[in-house]
């Protein structure tokens, strides 16, 4: 199953890289599972937590299921990218407007260093904790189901107990490593096609603008992790580019790239759930899985 929806969410991930457009990972990988689990059992959609109310006395983001830690993280984590964006590029503009253009951009291709430094480390508090937390929910599935018992000693690493509290699970240090290695090369390697939409067709940005747009961006990816929400990186730097370039002024933007990049954010979970769940069907005609 988590074959199922993995490959569902890659497949998704290559297309809308394949054309360009910025898409989440992370609700690919949601729906991707959401799919799966739903055909695992055989069309019961119980079989997905679709909202658990917080308890007396939490906030509302200490609810489960999808509406409290997907859907609505996917709609507010968005606009406050947005909104921080478009008020701190518009400060900027105010501080530095007697300011020379060559000294802004001598000065902010410096101070971008920290931000993008800052972008980058918010990123890995959420999204490679979503990364390495299915590796190891693989790990200790193929461990409780006796996958791993027959290996020999040198693949002893693979052998993954259960905590006693799943929100405590240990992350052992090779899958940390792992995922930011991967990571690192798959923003190398294939990161452009995303960098030349946001940065050259959807808005023109300087050296201020991308200070401006990582520096909110990386600060709500911070925050929502740190309040446990799984929220989109790619949401959240793409409309903090999106407020940037509202604070230029809104001809700045090119709104048919807004349009499609909404449209590849509308069909993510279905279209990844879909996958999911057909893949898991067919294995399950296959007989591979029950």
């Amino acid at each position: 199953m988590l074959i199922c929806a993995l490959v569902g969410a890659i497949l998704w991930n290559l297309l809308t890289w394949y054309v360009g457009l910025p898409s989440s990972s992370s609700h690919a990988l949601v729906g991707g599972l959401c799919g799966a689990a739903i055909a695992a059992a055989h069309g019961d959609l119980s079989a997905v937590v679709w909202a658990r109310a917080p308890a007396a006395g939490k906030h509302w983001w200490d609810g489960g299921g999808i509406l409290y830690k997907v859907v609505v993280p996917m709609v507010v984590s968005p606009v406050l990218g947005l909104v921080i964006a478009f008020v701190v590029m518009g400060g900027l503009y105010f501080v530095l407007r007697n300011w020379r253009p060559l000294t802004v951009a001598r000065v902010f291709g410096k101070l971008q260093l920290f931000s993008s430094a800052y972008m980058g480390f918010s990123h890995g508090t959420n999204d490679a904790q979503k990364t390495m937390g299915l590796i190891a929910l693989a790990l200790v599935a193929a461990t409780k189901a006796g996958a791993f018992d027959q290996l020999p000693d040198w693949l002893s690493f693979l052998r993954t107990q259960e905590g006693a509290d799943p929100k405590d699970q240990r992350i052992a240090l090779w899958i940390k490593v792992l995922c930011a290695v991967t990571m690192a090369i798959g923003t190398a390697a294939g990161g452009w096609r995303i960098i030349k939409t946001l940065g050259h067709k959807l808005v023109r940005l300087q050296p201020v603008h991308g200070f401006a747009a990582e520096t909110a961006g990386a600060t709500v990816l911070f925050t929502t992790a740190e309040m446990g929400m799984p929220v989109s990186t790619t949401h959240v730097i793409t409309t903090s580019v999106m407020g940037v370039g509202a604070a230029k002024g809104l001809n700045a933007l090119k709104w048919s790239i807004v349009e499609r990049i909404l449209w590849a954010w509308l069909l993510t979970l279905p279209a990844t759930a879909g996958v999911g769940y057909a893949l898991t069907r067919l294995m399950q005609v296959a007989g591979w899985i029950l």
